[in-house]
């Protein structure tokens, strides 16, 4: 389901975000759930889009619309995401620069209000690429990053979820809740440089500090100024073994291959091994593509053309 084609005329920034894809349909999505992940959306745009409008960083557009998305309980990531088997929150994050391919990551963190701030500080302030658990909460701690209780990122919804699947055990991990509700965000600046930002809960019912695609640099994050910038959101596992947000800069780098194009072949193989899901991107030329293989995706774009648009479904453009 690709996104509609772009005005010819290159624009001074843009903006791409996602908050999940899955079995996103207006059967199984009440006016309320409806309402409330526009508005998330919406207001997650206009955190990027103020800081590109104001002249400022890919990176730091990306984190403002993640962190608003973090904070919204609809979606499954910082507040609002879903429990573990052992009934508490674990978040992972990353967030890639395309100037230099600097990245950072953190993964189980349980304390952390703003994983993907965290994420940052990993990529700014330490020597390492990845954190996990107490230590990545520890280091946040050192930081100076706002710490929450893990109650805080608790909603009734998600512990509704986490009790309907340890009551049927023909549910699994990949269909409790029929959708990912992982975030995201890739931006260019007006300097042309790009950068990606990934958040997620991960799955329902997630056991042994299991650890999805999101926090993985490659996997469901990535941002090269020579390519594009990629966030990722669907069945991990499988994004993990493609390679999914590499590979896609990969081909656009190497083959020469159109941002849709390049995502389109590389979810087509992520089908094939069984995986669902998405990705956003924009390029350091002004593209912006999306493309899923789910029935939906809560997603939107903004540019400096004036292009603004919220979607859900998969008729949507």
């Amino acid at each position: 389901m690709p996104l509609a084609a772009q005005a010819q005329d290159k624009p001074k920034w843009t903006l791409v975000i996602h908050g999940g894809a899955g079995i996103i349909e207006k059967s199984r999505i009440t006016p309320e759930q409806e309402a409330g992940a526009t508005a998330g959306l919406n207001a997650a745009l206009d955190a990027g889009s103020k800081v590109l409008i104001a002249g400022g960083s890919a990176l730091d557009a990306v984190q403002a619309a993640v962190q608003v998305l973090e904070d919204d309980p609809h979606f499954n990531a910082g507040r609002g995401a879903v429990f573990t088997w052992d009934g508490r929150n674990e978040l992972d994050a990353a967030i890639m620069d395309g100037r230099n391919r600097a990245a950072g990551s953190v993964a189980g963190v349980t304390t952390t209000r703003h994983p993907v701030a965290a994420a940052r500080a990993v990529m700014e302030k330490s020597p390492h690429v990845m954190l996990s658990g107490a230590g990545a909460d520890a280091f946040a701690r050192e930081q100076g990053l706002e710490q929450v209780d893990n109650n805080w990122f608790a909603t009734p919804e998600r512990r509704k979820q986490l009790d309907k699947m340890k009551a049927n055990d023909k549910l699994g991990w990949f269909d409790v809740d029929l959708k990912y509700g992982t975030v995201g965000a890739v931006a260019m600046d007006g300097e042309g440089h790009v950068a990606a930002a990934t958040s997620t809960g991960g799955l329902t019912g997630k056991r042994w500090g299991r650890i999805g695609d999101a926090p993985i640099i490659g996997a469901g994050t990535y941002a090269d100024d020579r390519a594009c910038a990629v966030s990722a959101t669907g069945a991990g596992e499988f994004f993990i073994r493609e390679g999914v947000t590499h590979e896609i800069c990969a081909r656009i780098r190497f083959k020469g291959e159109s941002l849709q194009q390049a995502a389109e072949t590389v979810m087509a193989e992520v089908k094939a091994l069984g995986g669902t899901g998405g990705v956003i991107l924009t390029g350091p030329g002004g593209e912006m593509a999306w493309t899923f293989n789910t029935p939906g995706m809560y997603r939107g774009r903004a540019s400096s053309n004036g292009d603004r648009l919220v979607a859900f479904y998969g008729d949507d453009k």
